[in-house]
Order: structure tokens, then C-alpha cells, then sequence
């Protein structure tokens, strides 16, 4: 079993967060999308194609952040889909191939073969087995932790906010045969003690949503696209990153384990 190298997050302290795209379900939203966590292949298409047109390329965040780390990311957007959502493997990743990008994808190994009954109000939507993890991995996609369950971190005790991070980083270690770097927070729920304990459980990187001060190596803030986004929206949205540009803070106290490095 090998490990992902990932250059050490303290390299991106103080500089702005990369442009990061945040996608969750893509198919058929005629089931109806309370929660507007679906575009159909057919918007992604246009997603992608928009990318490729503007000189950009969708990469997994391993992928960028080393990149950045060498100075060598101007042109990559991290590309993230969320849950861990079957539909990744049969919808997503034929686009990503076709229109030559990458993304990570942030899976559940506690409901392999489940649905998202996280979502009471939403349709039914299948997760990733481990043979689809596996097969997203074969075709290039980084396989990140999203945790056990899909829980708010922010509210569990410390035994069960340990397993949310470390079980499930070790169960997709073994259906995967490599480590996984990063963790994706659920809910984008963050906040100092849920930040320090992705750092301890082993993770290189970990993405948020909008963690305000406390985006960091480890609660990098993404930007949402759905079904509404075209050209126009994305051309906003790139514009406000570069406006806001907001800027990696160093890792919360105590988040460092013993010898390591930030």
C-alpha cells in the first residue's frame, strides 16, 4: 500500500486559495433537486467545454496543490464532486476524459452501494460501491474522504469524530491500495477543533465550503456550481475569486502532530 505525496500544506500559508470548483450529483433532475446538489450531463458538458475555452483545466486538488507548490498552477481549477454519488463513475467521468480534465471525488466508505439519506426531502440518489471507487481511481480521478456517514463533524463527541476521520481513511486506503490525501469536510461545517483533528488524522489537505478565517490548508474554500451556472455565472464567479482572493491562514493550534511540519 503506497501513500499520495502531497508537498507539506504550510507551503500554501498566506497565499490566496485557489480557484476550486464544487460540484456533488450529475443526471436527471426531473426526480426533482430540493437541495440543488445536481446538473445533468448536459450542463457539465458546457461546464467543461467553458473551461477548455478559457484556457483552464480542471485538475484533483492533489493535483493542484502540488502544482501551486511549484509554481506551475496558473491555468488549473480544482474540480471536487461531493458524496461520493454513483453517477460520478457513469456520468462525470466520461466528460472529465472527454474534455481532459481530472477531479477528486470525496466518497463515503460507511454507506458503500447506499443512497444520501442525509437528504430526507431529496430523491434517492446511489453511492459509489468499492469496485465503483476502485474504477474512478483506474481512470485517473483522486478518491478523497468525505468521512463515514455524512455528519456534521462539528457535533460529534471525540471517539466519533476520530472514526468519521480515521475509519474512513483507512477503509478506502484498502479498497484503493493508497492513502488518501484529502478530506472534505460535510456541510462544509468547520470550526478550530474539527480543522485541527482532519490535520492529526494524517490528511494533506482538506476542503470546506465557505470557512471564512479559518480557511487553511486544511478548510480551503470552494465555490458552488449547479445547474443555473453558465458562461455568464462562471465568468462572475471566476472574476469574484480574483477579487476576493481570500488567503490561506496558518493551520488552527495544535493541529500539527509532535515532529511534524506545518
Amino acid at each position: 500500500m503506497t501513500a499520495d505525496l502531497l508537498l507539506p500544506a504550510g507551503v500554501h500559508t498566506g497565499r490566496p486559495a485557489p480557484w476550486t470548483l464544487m460540484y456533488h450529483s450529475v443526471g436527471d433532475r426531473r426526480a426533482g433537486d430540493p437541495y440543488l446538489v445536481t446538473v445533468t450531463p448536459d450542463r457539465l458538458a458546457r461546464q467543461l467545454r467553458w473551461l477548455r475555452r478559457h484556457g483552464l483545466t480542471g485538475v484533483s486538488m492533489r493535483e493542484l496543490l502540488t502544482a501551486r507548490a511549484r509554481g506551475r498552477a496558473a491555468r488549473l481549477v480544482g474540480l471536487t464532486f461531493d458524496d461520493g454519488y454513483a453517477d460520478f463513475l457513469t456520468e462525470a467521468v466520461p466528460l472529465l476524459r472527454e474534455y481532459g480534465h481530472t477531479a477528486t471525488v470525496f466518497a463515503l466508505p460507511g454507506r458503500l452501494g447506499g443512497s444520501n439519506v442525509w437528504d430526507p426531502e431529496g430523491p434517492r440518489k446511489q453511492l459509489l460501491t468499492a469496485d465503483g471507487i476502485r474504477r474512478a481511481r483506474s481512470a485517473g480521478m483522486e478518491i478523497g474522504s468525505h468521512g463515514l456517514l455524512h455528519r456534521d463533524l462539528t457535533t460529534l463527541d471525540d471517539h466519533e469524530l476520530d472514526a468519521e476521520l480515521q475509519e474512513s481513511r483507512r477503509l478506502l486506503a484498502e479498497i484503493t491500495g493508497s492513502v488518501p490525501a484529502g478530506f472534505c469536510h460535510p456541510y462544509g461545517a468547520v470550526d478550530p477543533r474539527t480543522v485541527a483533528a482532519v490535520r492529526r488524522a494524517g490528511y494533506d489537505y482538506a476542503c470546506a465550503v465557505d470557512p471564512g478565517p479559518l480557511a487553511c490548508g486544511h478548510a480551503l474554500p470552494r465555490a458552488y456550481v449547479g445547474q443555473a451556472d453558465n458562461s455568464p455565472r462562471l465568468h462572475a464567479k471566476r472574476l469574484l475569486h480574483r477579487v476576493r482572493r481570500p488567503r490561506l491562514a496558518p493551520l488552527p493550534a495544535g493541529s500539527v502532530p509532535a515532529g511534524g511540519t506545518a
